[in-house]
């Protein structure tokens, strides 16, 4: 028997410290990103079925009317982000990532609740949409330092030369959430008539994002407090931490631009997708559901690598790629789908589109989380990436849908695309050229 086929009791202790290192490092990477998960499920399962919750909640005679003020709704929690990320960001800053982060799934374990079992509109009257909106308010409080949170997490756990591999697990839990609520969705929309899915059917994958909640609960428990927190003599309050935030504003604003791309790709390709391809392309509501759990699996794959490749190479060869791709190539795509819209042009789309998504993404969040202060990261880092969902990416589905709308034009979400591929690109070399200036002549 060789040393590479020894059980691990026997191996040397050096190989033995390493495998536990390993086994260490998977388990809290594990725990802390299973809250991400329940936030990306609930919120990619209203997107998917914002049809049959627009029939729910927001009767208005006009399917398209409805259609859009459901989008407004889903978009009217990342409203909310850029305050969660202010106050439960600064909360999570001074008592700690765990305490901040079972706070945020309790939050988001509330808004699940309250969408899951809201009567339709014909039974309760206004009271329905305004459940709902208020639910979606609550999630988008939780979701401004969720994100924020898990990253800072997972790079501060992580070893210094593996950084970018360890961030990029925030955002690939994010997707196997995206996988596993299409598959669901995909299921129950294959078992179940159109009229009972539109009578409850669409209940069931927020039901099951409920019972997941206890067991989440468990899991996070054992989140352990990371050393960088621990090992810092003062944790600033929150007024001190808007004067730090207020001193670095130029830091936070790059870095809101910047994320303007990965959170406007990142809902174009998952949370826009079944809409798109139903009501736009006009294929079948599996179809497009299984395109997106395709585009989850892809990203879930690619994000990593990504991640890890940019401990390599480093991150603004990346995004520079990334964001060049995404002006150059993301409405000529969409023009060639729309043009002869079918299954497979569409999963084509779809996967190159999250292969832009994936490698922008896969150096952009450790990028952001290396350049905000350490004692104020999670804030810093939560404001400005809620500050680009609340005003771009969490809009993309109904900024597109209205877009269609106004100018007829089916390929016009790939433009939506290709400007905030713009924006960031020219956040970052804009800010990269005025940070070196400072530096010089600081």
């Amino acid at each position: 028997m060789t040393a590479d086929t020894l059980p691990a009791r026997a191996m040397p202790s050096g190989d033995a410290a390493t495998a536990a290192t390993k086994k260490s490092a998977f388990k809290s990477i594990f725990i802390v990103a299973s809250g991400n998960f329940l936030e990306m499920f609930d919120f990619m399962v209203f997107g998917y079925y914002a049809t049959y919750i627009s029939k729910a909640f927001f009767p208005t005679g006009s399917e398209f009317v409805s259609l859009l003020l459901t989008l407004m709704t889903f978009g009217a929690g990342f409203l909310m982000r850029p305050v969660g990320a202010l106050v439960l960001g600064a909360y999570v800053d001074h008592h700690g990532r765990r305490k901040g982060l079972l706070l945020t799934l309790g939050l988001m374990a509330l808004g699940t609740l309250a969408i899951a079992i809201t009567p339709t509109y014909d039974q309760i009257g206004l009271a329905a949409p305004l459940i709902i909106l208020a639910g979606r308010l609550v999630q988008g409080l939780s979701a401004g330092v969720e994100v924020g949170g898990v990253s800072v997490y997972l790079n501060e756990i992580a070893p210094p030369h593996r950084k970018g591999f360890y961030t990029s697990w925030q955002s690939a839990s994010q997707q196997a959430a995206v996988v596993f609520a299409a598959l669901i969705g995909l299921l129950v929309s294959t078992s179940l008539s159109p009229e009972t899915m539109q009578a409850w059917g669409w209940r069931i994958p927020f039901i099951i994002g409920c019972v997941m909640i206890p067991f989440l609960f468990i899991i996070r428990r054992h989140v352990e407090e990371t050393d960088a927190f621990l090992n810092r003599k003062e944790h600033p309050k929150i007024g001190e931490i808007v004067r730090i935030i207020g001193a670095n504003w130029g830091i936070v604003l790059q870095g809101a631009l910047m994320a303007v791309m990965t959170t406007v790709f990142f809902y174009m390709i998952t949370a826009y997708t079944p809409t798109f391809g139903s009501k736009v392309l006009n294929l079948g509501p599996g179809e497009a559901l299984f395109v997106t759990a395709c585009v989850g699996l892809t990203n879930f794959i690619l994000l990593p690598v990504m991640g890890a490749l940019s401990d390599k190479v480093g991150r603004r060869p990346l995004l520079i790629t990334a964001s060049v791709l995404g002006v150059v190539l993301a409405y000529p795509l969409m023009s060639w789908l729309v043009a002869s819209p079918s299954f497979g042009k569409l999963l084509a789309v779809e996967l190159l589109l999250a292969t832009i998504y994936a490698t922008y993404n896969g150096a952009f969040i450790v990028y952001l989380t290396e350049a905000i202060p350490a004692h104020v990261r999670t804030v810093g880092f939560s404001l400005a990436y809620s500050m680009a969902t609340a005003i771009f990416g969490g809009f993309t589905p109904a900024i597109s849908t209205a877009l269609i709308g106004a100018t007829g034009d089916k390929a016009i979400p790939g433009a939506w695309c290709a400007a905030a591929a713009l924006l960031s690109l020219l956040a970052l070399l804009i800010g990269s050229r005025v940070n070196r200036h400072a530096e010089a002549h600081g």
